[in-house]
């Protein structure tokens, strides 16, 4: 009989004796202190082990009918040690294909811990609250990026990629010095003559579009894409995830091809790199399309039969939508009159000249290349071509007071002092002398007869006097 702790174990034996004399089990658990299934358990395993049941001894139960076979799970570890890069999802589908009840992937996750083939990871976020998003049919739409890469001497050089986005059929993959302009367009002019024409997502890099900068242009990419009709669509700012397909592609190449091989040149990279990409596409089993390779989906896509045009041509006419954009002066209200429906501007802008863009059922009010105000239309859609004609009884804007004036000069930043408040003038006009009126309750700044800008007026009013009083401002004082 192995020893016991009779310290422990003659408690327990009192009261399963107090039990046996008759005592009841209620009473006997309340004088102890312990629940009455306590109690229960003591007296089975007293009537089945004798006194030596009565000590402490491990909850681990005897056997597990779900425990992996030690077959399996030796299976698993080979697995795992052959290829370093496969996870728990990848080695159950490799053992679906040899074992008719293979464990489950949380199964073999835990099996490949034990055996520290893997770090545990934190808990995330469950499948389910992931947003999956993807076109219907391949060659829909194709996301394009550049990755960065080195050969082995130290130069970096470029990788231009593209991916269909329902198939994840690669269909770009051209290794460039430099991601310039010609070389990135010329790998998507090799792609579409191959493939056809799809609808195309990017970043907002400047060597894909113009549209964006402080200057928006038409950069090369743009116009290939107006040539040959391929809508060109762009990611919000700071939103890797939107081409997250491209980007998972990325993460591939740098872990199975970047990451064991090095080149001595591009010529080399590029002949391996297309030996690995069609292994990718035609051999490769992709988890997100039921483990296929992409080309099962990528080849239900109908061939492409189209000339591809160059961006070097310059778009049609037809291609660039009509715009139809008339100019009106803001009167005294703050509104504008169009078709005899008046749209509110604003009063700081009465007497300036603004610019009216009439698209997609919506009036845009521009003044000085900037949108203040947007209305919906209330004419037709067929009346846009006499938004030029006035009205035959329009009433003539007052004219700007001819009183006194007084000159300024523009500070550094684009602004005048007049009774003590700055009024807005332009950063172009900084170093420039304007002249500042009083019309009503509004300021109106002018340079050489020409009206600049109006603001609402916003000084002391008691203020006016002395700066009317000094024409050409406060004398600067002289440096010593």
């Amino acid at each position: 009989m192995p020893l016991v702790d009779l310290s422990m174990v003659e408690q327990r034996y009192d009261a399963v004796r107090e039990v046996l004399d008759g005592a009841t089990v209620k009473d006997t658990a309340t004088r102890y202190g312990i629940d009455r299934r306590t109690l229960h358990r003591w007296l089975v395993r007293y009537a089945t082990d004798g006194l030596a049941a009565l000590a402490d001894k491990s909850s681990k139960p005897d056997r597990c009918p779900h425990q992996m076979a030690p077959e399996i799970e030796a299976r698993i570890v080979e697995l795992r040690r052959s290829q370093p890069g496969w996870g728990p999802r990848t080695i159950l589908n490799k053992l679906r294909r040899e074992l008719e009840g293979p464990p489950s992937r949380a199964a073999i996750y835990r099996c490949l811990v034990r055996h520290r083939l893997i770090s545990p990871k934190p808990r995330r976020r469950r499948r389910d609250d992931y947003k999956r998003w993807e076109r219907s049919r391949s060659m829909e739409l194709w996301q394009i990026d550049v990755m960065a890469s080195v050969l082995a001497s130290g130069i970096g050089v470029s990788v231009v990629t593209g991916i269909d986005d329902h198939s994840r059929f690669c269909v770009i993959a051209k290794v460039v010095a430099r991601a310039t302009a010609r070389l990135v367009c010329d790998a998507l002019l090799e792609a579409l003559s191959t493939h056809g024409i799809p609808e195309i997502l990017t970043d907002n890099g400047k060597v894909f579009t113009g549209r964006i900068g402080r200057r928006p242009a038409t950069v090369l990419f743009d116009r290939i894409c107006l040539n040959n009709g391929i809508r060109h669509l762009l990611t919000a700012p700071y939103s890797p995830t939107t081409t997250g397909k491209i980007e998972r592609l990325h993460k591939t190449m740098r872990k199975e091809f970047f990451s064991d091989n090095s080149f001595d040149s591009i010529a080399d990279m590029q002949t391996a790199l297309d030996v690995w990409v069609t292994g990718y596409n035609n051999e490769r089993e992709h988890q997100s399309l039921g483990d296929v390779p992409p080309i099962r989906r990528f080849e239900l896509a109908r061939p492409a039969s189209l000339e591809v045009i160059d961006g070097d041509v310059e778009p049609e006419q037809e291609l660039q939508p009509v715009k139809k954009i008339v100019s009106r002066r803001v009167d005294r209200t703050g509104r504008i009159s169009i078709l005899k429906h008046r749209y509110h501007v604003g009063r700081h802008l009465s007497g300036e000249a603004v610019t009216i863009e009439s698209a997609d059922g919506l009036l845009h009010i521009s003044h000085n290349g900037v949108v203040v105000a947007t209305h919906a239309r209330r004419h037709l859609i067929d009346d846009d071509d006499k938004m030029d004609r006035r009205p035959r009884h329009a009433r003539k804007l007052a004219q700007p007071t001819k009183g006194a004036e007084v000159l300024r000069i523009v500070d550094k930043h684009g602004s005048v002092s007049f009774a003590g408040t700055g009024y807005r003038v332009g950063n172009k006009f900084i170093g420039s002398t304007v002249g500042v009126r009083l019309v009503g309750d509004t300021v109106q700044i002018t340079l050489d007869g020409s009206l600049l800008r109006t603001h609402r007026a916003r000084h002391d009013r008691s203020k006016e006097f002395g700066a009317l009083a000094q024409p050409n401002g406060k004398p600067r004082k002289a440096r010593m």
